[in-house]
């Protein structure tokens, strides 16, 4: 999968080549050059972009000089390539791609865990992620300190609403779910109110998730369940109110924010040495 992906991200950026590049340089040209963090930032996804100039041209040199997860100032240098200048400059496009959105999501990932951490709230992402980036999305979140909730709806049983409106109960769904499945399988609830929340207990759910509840409602909630059932919190959920919610004093929280909006971090790759 990471190599089908790789291979498409080159395909979509020089699959007919690169008419700058081919113009300029020779096969006999070489360069050296240097990735740069133009932000503060937890490193992530130096291994991909390692994968990246490996597949363009194996000939290449890829250094990483700092550690995946590690936390780096603005102008701090990550790397160190090297290679024939015609396909190092090919490389540089897609390999930054991927390390400034994993770098992205790991940082955040970081900052928002460090609130979280503070209350022992386990943090988790969902499968809001980007269509097939997903693998490295939550390998970033990982990264950065937070945790995975399903990498895909084959991981674990999660009764949604959808489900629920077509058994026509929440005691419905789980009976059906307990009678397919055998004994090892967590079932996961989301839910939406107190009446809902009662019944999920009653029907033996062994994970709870109060869906886009306030506050006032989610303490009412974990009175409710009173250590019957895992609590996750969902819905709503954003880097200004995430502490507010950890309060609570709830198991989990899950943040689609983790992944489906994160703005990349600025990486540069700059040329230090051509040799002609």
């Amino acid at each position: 999968m990471i190599d089908k992906i790789i291979e498409l991200a080159v395909e979509e950026d020089f699959g007919l080549g690169d008419i700058t590049t081919d113009n300029i340089f020779s096969e006999t040209d070489t360069a050296k050059a240097d990735f740069i963090a133009k932000d503060e930032m937890v490193v992530c996804g130096g291994n991909i972009a390692k994968a990246v100039f490996n597949y363009v041209d194996p000939s290449i040199k890829f250094k990483m000089l700092k550690k995946e997860g590690e936390y780096v100032k603005k102008g701090t240098k990550l790397a160190e390539v090297s290679g024939p200048a015609l396909t190092l400059l090919k490389g540089e496009r897609p390999a930054l791609n991927f390390m400034q959105r994993m770098s992205g999501i790991a940082t955040m990932a970081y900052n928002l865990n460090k609130i979280a951490k503070k209350y022992k709230v386990m943090l988790v992402d969902t499968r809001k992620s980007l269509p097939g980036m997903r693998k490295f999305d939550k390998y970033a979140v990982r990264t950065g300190g937070a945790k995975n909730h399903r990498m895909s709806l084959s991981d674990s049983v999660m009764i949604k609403d959808n489900h629920i409106a077509a058994c026509g109960s929440i005691t419905k769904a789980v009976n059906l779910i307990k009678s397919k499945i055998g004994h090892t399988p967590k079932i996961e609830v989301e839910v939406k109110n107190l009446k809902e929340v009662a019944e999920a207990l009653k029907a033996g759910a062994d994970i709870i998730m109060l869906d886009n509840m306030p506050i006032a409602e989610i303490l009412k909630a974990k009175e409710l369940i009173n250590g019957k059932a895992v609590i996750e919190v969902s819905g709503g959920v954003n880097k200004d109110n995430l502490e507010d919610y950890c309060k609570t004093g709830v198991d989990v929280i899950s943040m689609g924010a983790l992944t489906h909006s994160i703005p990349a971090k600025d990486i540069s790759m700059l040329v230090s040495e051509i040799k002609k």
